[in-house]
């Protein structure tokens, strides 16, 4: 099992402590750095966070994060080895040429370490802000990822479906990774599963417990052979919850079929994250 690392510190810490903190987890030998997406926060919201029982954000007051995309492309300028990962990129609230545009770029100036983990959201109130469509937006998105495949493979590409027309054009450079960055549906709904099982390399899961993880690993073994698609090449990535992981939970991740541990570090800035990566988590990267 290898061990990724969240990065939540593109919700509005310095610069200066999101560099040191990469750094720190390359050179401890994490294999993977996420980052989250939302492009905004708003002070009021109806929706419901679905990764909380409160259904609110944790946190307290929430104003967005950096762009994912420019904080992983300035990460790899100053990392060599360690792979660099959405988690999530919200696609259904993205134009996906521009999308498609910014993987593969993202993809080329790491040297292929580009992991692309998207979904489809669930603030609406943050839709509202770009004026983009909420509903249908699960549909949406398996649209905008042929695009973007199209856009990734074809010398001409062109695309035409329910909720994107594509005419023929051509990107330039495309993805270094053949035959493109993988990509990793999120979310931990029936929906969501299918959308993974339907279009994706590996499903990317949040806050479940170990039970919980492989319930839904099963569900998308079957949901893949339905597909005609083989198990054995789909990645599991799942990030537990912000408690405490030891290694008798690691290993009842690894049991139901988990490829990557990413978890969620303790500490609000550089110094402590680092102190944490130096305690906890040294003892899991040896028996990961």
């Amino acid at each position: 099992m290898k061990l990724g690392l969240f990065l939540g510190l593109t919700a509005g810490a310095p610069a200066s402590d999101i560099a040191e903190a990469a750094i720190a987890a390359e050179e401890r030998g994490f294999h993977a750095l996420w980052v989250p997406e939302h492009v905004v926060g708003v002070p009021e919201y109806e929706s419901k966070y679905p990764y909380a029982e409160s259904g609110r954000i944790p946190g307290g007051k929430f104003r967005g994060t950096m762009d994912p995309m420019m904080a992983l492309a300035w990460i790899a300028g100053i990392t060599k080895t360690i792979r660099l990962g959405t988690g999530i990129a919200i696609i259904a609230q993205r134009n996906p040429v521009y999308m498609a545009r910014q993987a593969a770029d993202l993809d080329v100036v790491s040297g292929g370490r580009f992991d692309f983990g998207v979904g489809i959201g669930w603030l609406r109130e943050e839709f509202e802000v770009l004026g983009e469509p909420f509903a249908d937006r699960g549909e949406r998105a398996l649209d905008y990822i042929n695009v973007m495949k199209a856009l990734w493979h074809d010398d001409v590409a062109e695309y035409h479906g329910k909720y994107y027309d594509l005419p023929p054009c051509s990107q330039a450079p495309q993805p270094v990774q053949s035959p493109h960055p993988p990509i990793l549906m999120g979310g931990n709904v029936d929906a969501a599963l299918r959308r993974a099982a339907l279009s994706s390399d590996g499903w990317f899961g949040f806050r479940l417990t170990p039970e919980e993880t492989g319930s839904c690993v099963e569900k998308l073994r079957s949901l893949l052979d339905a597909e005609g698609r083989d198990f054995d090449t789909f990645k599991i990535y799942m990030s537990p919850s912000t408690g405490a992981v030891d290694r008798s939970l690691l290993e009842a991740y690894r049991s139901v079929g988990v490829d990557q541990l990413i978890l969620i570090p303790r500490g609000a800035n550089a110094d402590g994250i680092k102190s944490w990566m130096d305690g906890a988590a040294k003892d899991l990267l040896v028996a990961a």
